[in-house]
This record gives structure tokens, C-alpha cells and sequence, in this order.
């Protein structure tokens, strides 16, 4: 097979040699597809450059003129400010630089023209630009002005100029060999120009229009062969032969006997469309997503007891010993009154009680196994697993997921629940393949968690509040972002507050230790003692933020809560207000930048989990969010979740429909389609375990 042009190497790309070569090989550019799909972050329309007068503080300009003066002076700390006049012979501005020597060098020997970009600020004299983005004229002997002009990502010792002569090298001696993936049909339906045509626009823009229309079909394309990817997988599972359970009749009456209350109208959904996929004979794949406090644990009940039922065994794997416990012991009340055996498997267990377990499960004694990843090791052999249910999915692996369903005979049927409330254009790019239910209602009686944000200086008022809700019977948790004290992070360390409060504050009350680091033991210990209301505070870190279940415990302290990310906030917030009496939440934080402040107050005006989620896709992008860090990043090149979420929905729609006529991409047409998306399969399928 031939060599495709476009996997020709870099160094041999006119205009860029061995020399600069490892320069674009820092940031990922190796071939000249990769300077084709290297794409502008932004653009600057030099051919509108607004006098130097017109600049008002607080825009963000681009600015042309003729430097008149560098001058550089010491500051404190051995630092130095540079400051470098700019003049377009009717009006000025000052170019500032902090401590960037290697600035006044370049422009001290310089004579020519000038263009900046950045943000004008008022200035003591003059109006400032500081540390802008700039380029000289004359290296770039005027060809990239009266236009609009792309600026590139870059790395140090990679300029503008050199990116943009390779973009044009490569538009200029290989654009003819670039095969566009989609085809006409396809393009003509959702209004897709030519791929050639906007990978010239994109680098080489003859209008913002141009550029827009460029970047969509771009955008469309990536997320729609993401979407092809997910649904041939999704194919592929239908295909596979499932168990078709037969669930008796009776299964109403037996529901309403195990669950001491009603069932939520989302709560009940749900349940009907787990049991439609359980009936049918191709393996179900559904994604129960549910805010704190939502009831999913019933649901996971209903369903192992209409599996039970229908003769077979069903296990929950959750990521953590106290999760998979605080599980075991709400499954044992629901389910053992109905005559159904639930064992737990946690890596704690001594060789004996696993071998016990192993035991239980492998005769059927037991119905229902409750574990870690325990659950997926060696020795672990299930009589008959039709139902294999995983809880806080995004804390586990592709691998660990297919590791679980192995367990079965046949094919079982796999459900992926979580807490954490994902925004939805993760969830299509994340879980494309599985079916999904929300439950999108909380069970009635729940009084809302009254949320306050505090300075640190308030923290000894916030502790004599703590002191009054445990003298009206109440308890509480404080939580720390570290275990012990940290050289490297300023923030409270739970040890040494569990010391302090010991010693003075809370030294009447009896206050237990939580973290990572004790022993499973120890662990267990403690929170036994908290739920039986044998410790009134619980000082820990976010090894409670899931699965902990104290209806008594109606204070949450959350100490340098400018530490914690959004969505860990409000998974750390959901561990109270499960009782009764009125909850609070108290985030003690000097928030000293925006970002922190506006996390803050998002905590305190909302609880609803599903505009957090998706103000914290907005502040920290899909990479942080929901723990999807496992999942490669998703390695999205050109499409932004975060802006494109339209486009991500339209083109969904287009790979539903395509994967319901040709799922598998085995009709000609889809030739060169195909080869991209058993790519980005292969991406999928390899992304790493958490």
C-alpha cells in the first residue's frame, strides 16, 4: 500500500527542515496532516487596526505602530519591568513585561514596526498593554497583514510566523491530497462544504463567514465519527445474544412489600425501562444517572429482585470499601426480608471470609453480591449473574466494566448508575453506547441544605453553631481537603484539626477521624460509631463524599472549600440533609481569584446538580469533570463541549440515523468513513483504567 502524502514528516515540509522539526513536535505537530489540523485558536482582523486613540481600558486590540523608546528597571525580588512605547504617530501605548529580560533585548535592536495584542488597561500616564502577545513586522515582511490572520497555539522557540509558513506550505503543496471522509450525500443533507475547501478557510480565512462555516463542518465531523464509534459499539452489544428474564406478575406486589415507601414518579420510569430491557433477549446497557438523594439504591433494588426472581443472581460493584458497604447494609434491608441472600466481598476480608463468599456465590447460595473490584478477581465465579450493576461508573475503567460482565454465563445484563451529575453533552460524548435514564426527581419530605459561604475569620462562629445543633442532638462533618500537613498546599489538614478541635473548640463533644490512609479496620470503626451517634463530629476528608448515609447528621463544614471542585462540593453537600431535621452546609473559603469566588456562589445559590455540573464543565472544562480524566480527555482536536453542545446534539441525530440503516458501515458509500471511525474505536477502547 502506498504512503498517504499526508503522513509525510514535518522536517520535510518546505519551509521547516530538521531544525525546527522537534520544535513542532512539542506541540504534537509530526506530519503535515498535523500542520493541516494544527488550527488557529484565534484570529485577528488586521485589516481593520483601530487607532491608538480610539482604545478605551478594558478592550481587548490589536495595535500596529513603530516603537519610540524600551526602557527596563528593577522591581523587588531581583525582578525587572520592562516597558516599550508604541506610536502610530497620532496617539501612544505602553507595552509592559514582567521580568522578561529576553524582551528588551529583541526589541532594544529593533527598528521597525510593531503589532501587539492584549487588554488595555488604564495606566498611570499612559494607557497599557501588559505582557501582550507581539510580533515583529518586518520578520514577518508584511504578508500576514490587511487580512484576518490566524494565531496559532505555540511553544517556546516556536513562533507565529514559522506555523504560519508551514500551514502555508502545507495548504500550498499537499491540500490535493486530502480525501474528504464524508460523503457527498451526507454533506449535502446537513450543509457541510468540502473538507479541502475548510481546511484553506480555517488557516487562510477570506471572511469571518468563511472561517465559520469551516470550523462547524470540522466540529460536525469530529463529534460525528465520536457518535459513529459509540453507536457501532452500541450495535455490536444489541447483537450479542442477552437473557431475556421473565419477570413474574407478581413483581408489583413484591415491590411494594420490600420498599418501605413509594417509589417517585422518575423513580418509577426508570424502573419500567430497566425492566423493558431486562424482558428483551439482547443485553441491556443503561446508564442511571440520579442527583444526590435521588433513590437509586431502589432502583438497583427493584431490579436484582425482578432478576432474582426470574432464577438468576445480580452483584453491584461500587469504587470504595465504604460505599460498597453502605450498599450492602440498604440491600440487605430491602432484599433479605424477601427471602434474598446478599454477601459482601471487600478487599479487607480475611482469606477465610473471601474464601466463604467465593463459596456463597459460586453454589447461588447468594443472590446478591455487594463489592469493590474485588468482585472482579481471580476466584470470583458467579452460578448464574444476570445482572451486573456498577455504581459511580466514571470511577472505573472500560476494562473493569467488561472484566465484571465476563463474570457471567452468557451475556448478563450491565448498569452503570451515578451520583455525580454529568452535563448532557458529556454524557452523549462519554456514554453514547448505553441507553439512559435520569432520575430527575427527589423523594418528597426532603428539606433542601441551606448552603452559606464564610471567611476563614468566621470559622469560630461557625463552630459555636456546630456546638448548638449538637447540643439539640444533631451531628456533623468537617471535612479537610488534605490527611496530614502539606509543604507543597497551603490548606487544612484533617489530623491537625482533629488535634485542634479535640484540644479547645469541640473538646466537650465527642469527635471521631476519617481518612484514606487508616486502616480498613479503623474505618469501619469510625463510621460504625458516627451512625450510631456514638461521636458527634466527624472530622474527614472526601473519603465520605459517596455512599454515607447518617440521617442524623445534618452539618456539613467544608474547610478550604475553594480547594474542592464544584460537583465534589455538591457530592460532599448530599451527605447531609437525609433527615428530618433542617441541614446545613457551611463552605469556609477565602476565594482570592474568580474562579474560586464564582464556584462559591453557585454552591450557594443552587441544588440542583445538574447546573452545577454544568457550571463546572464551564470553569474546568470536560478533562476535570466527573472524573473523566480516565477517559483520555476524549482527545476532542477541534470540537469544544463546552461551546459546541448544539452542534454535538445535531450531529447525534445524524449518527443515530445513519447507524439505524448501516450500523456497521458496510456499504460503500461509508468506505472511507468507516476507516475513521474504527480509529477513534480504538481510541475508545484503549483509553486507560482509572
Amino acid at each position: 500500500m502506498s504512503r498517504d502524502p499526508l503522513d509525510t514528516e514535518i522536517q520535510f515540509l518546505k519551509g521547516v527542515g530538521p531544525k525546527l522539526a522537534p520544535l513542532f513536535n512539542k506541540v504534537g505537530i509530526k506530519t503535515v496532516r498535523d500542520v493541516l489540523y494544527h488550527l488557529p485558536r484565534r484570529y485577528e482582523d488586521r485589516s481593520h487596526l483601530p487607532p491608538l486613540s480610539s482604545l478605551r481600558p478594558g478592550d481587548w486590540a490589536t495595535v500596529r505602530g513603530r516603537l519610540t523608546g524600551v526602557d527596563a528597571r528593577p522591581i523587588s525580588g531581583g525582578r525587572v519591568i520592562i516597558k516599550a512605547m508604541l506610536s502610530d504617530g497620532k496617539s501612544g501605548i505602553q507595552l509592559v513585561w514582567f521580568n522578561q529580560p529576553w524582551v528588551r533585548k529583541k526589541l532594544e535592536a529593533y527598528k521597525g514596526e510593531l503589532i501587539a495584542y492584549g487588554q488595555v488597561k488604564e495606566g498611570s500616564t499612559w494607557l497599557e498593554m501588559a505582557s501582550p502577545e507581539y510580533e515583529l513586522i518586518d520578520e514577518d515582511g508584511g504578508e500576514a497583514f490587511a487580512r484576518i490572520t490566524p494565531v496559532y497555539p505555540l511553544t517556546e522557540g516556536l513562533g507565529q510566523l514559522f506555523v504560519r509558513r508551514a500551514a502555508a506550505s502545507a495548504l500550498d503543496n499537499y491540500l490535493g491530497h486530502v480525501v474528504d471522509p464524508l460523503p457527498e450525500n451526507l454533506r449535502r443533507r446537513y450543509e457541510l462544504p468540502p473538507l479541502d475547501w475548510c481546511l484553506q478557510a480555517i488557516h487562510r480565512p477570506q471572511s469571518d463567514d468563511d472561517r465559520k462555516a469551516a470550523r462547524r463542518r470540522l466540529v460536525f465531523e469530529e463529534f460525528f465519527v465520536m457518535q459513529m464509534a459509540l453507536a457501532m459499539q452500541r450495535a455490536e452489544t444489541h447483537q450479542e445474544p442477552g437473557i431475556a428474564f421473565v419477570i413474574p406478575e407478581s413483581i408489583d406486589e413484591e415491590l411494594a412489600a420490600m420498599l418501605p415507601f413509594t417509589l417517585t414518579g422518575a423513580q418509577q420510569r426508570v424502573v419500567s425501562e430497566i425492566f423493558d430491557d431486562l424482558r428483551r433477549p439482547e443485553p441491556m446497557n443503561r446508564l442511571v444517572q440520579g442527583d444526590v438523594g435521588s433513590g437509586k439504591t431502589a432502583v438497583a433494588a427493584c431490579a436484582m429482585l425482578a432478576v432474582v426472581r426470574s432464577g438468576y443472581q445480580a452483584c453491584l460493584m461500587a469504587p470504595t470499601e465504604i460505599l460498597a458497604e453502605q450498599h450492602a447494609i440498604n440491600l440487605r434491608n430491602m432484599l433479605e426480608p424477601q427471602g434474598i441472600t446478599v454477601a459482601v466481598l471487600v478487599g479487607k476480608m480475611t482469606a477465610a471470609q473471601k474464601k466463604k463468599v467465593y463459596e456463597q456465590v459460586r453454589s447461588g447460595e447468594a443472590q446478591v453480591a455487594v463489592g469493590t473490584h474485588a468482585l472482579i478477581q481471580e476466584g470470583v465465579e458467579f452460578s448464574h449473574l444476570g445482572l451486573a450493576i456498577i455504581d459511580e461508573q466514571h470511577r472505573f475503567g472500560v476494562l473493569q466494566r467488561a472484566a465484571l460482565r465476563a463474570k457471567g454465563l452468557g451475556n448478563p445484563d450491565v448498569l452503570v448508575m451515578t451520583a455525580t451529575p454529568i452535563p448532557r453533552t458529556l454524557t452523549m460524548a462519554l456514554y453514547g453506547d448505553l441507553d439512559l435514564s435520569i432520575i430527575d426527581e427527589l423523594p418528597p419530605g426532603r428539606t433542601p441544605v441551606k448552603t452559606h459561604w464564610r471567611p476563614a475569620v468566621d470559622r469560630p462562629r461557625v463552630y459555636e453553631t456546630v456546638q448548638e445543633l449538637v447540643a439539640l442532638g444533631q451531628q456533623a462533618y468537617v471535612v479537610c481537603p488534605l490527611v496530614a500537613d502539606s509543604d507543597k498546599m497551603q490548606a487544612q489538614a484533617a489530623e491537625d484539626l482533629y488535634y485542634r478541635l479535640t484540644q479547645s473548640v469541640f473538646s466537650n463533644l465527642r469527635v471521631g477521624l476519617l481518612h484514606g490512609q487508616l486502616k480498613s479496620a479503623e474505618k469501619e470503626a469510625t463510621m460504625e460509631a458516627f451512625r450510631r451517634h456514638e461521636l458527634d463530629v466527624l472530622v474527614s476528608t472526601t473519603v465520605i463524599e459517596v455512599g454515607v448515609d447518617v440521617p442524623n447528621a445534618s452539618v456539613m463544614i467544608i474547610e478550604d472549600a475553594n480547594r474542592f471542585g464544584l460537583s465534589q462540593l455538591h457530592q460532599l453537600r448530599g451527605r447531609v440533609g437525609r433527615g428530618a431535621a433542617q441541614s446545613f452546609c457551611i463552605l469556609i473559603a477565602d476565594a482570592k481569584n474568580d474562579e474560586a469566588q464564582r464556584r462559591m456562589e453557585i454552591m450557594v445559590a443552587t441544588s440542583d446538580g445538574f447546573k452545577i455540573a454544568e457550571e463546572d464543565l464551564k470553569l474546568r472544562g470536560p478533562g476535570e469533570v466527573a472524573g473523566t480524566r480516565q477517559h483520555g480527555n476524549l482527545d476532542l482536536k477541534i470540537a469544544d463541549l463546552i461551546l459546541d453542545g448544539r452542534l454535538l446534539e445535531e450531529a447525534r441525530g445524524a449518527a443515530m440515523k445513519l447507524a439505524a440503516y448501516d450500523p456497521f458501515l458496510e456499504k460503500p458509500t461509508y468506505q472511507l468513513l468507516r476507516g475513521k471511525v474504527l480509529e477513534w474505536r480504538a481510541k475508545i477502547n484503549s483509553m486507560p483504567v482509572a
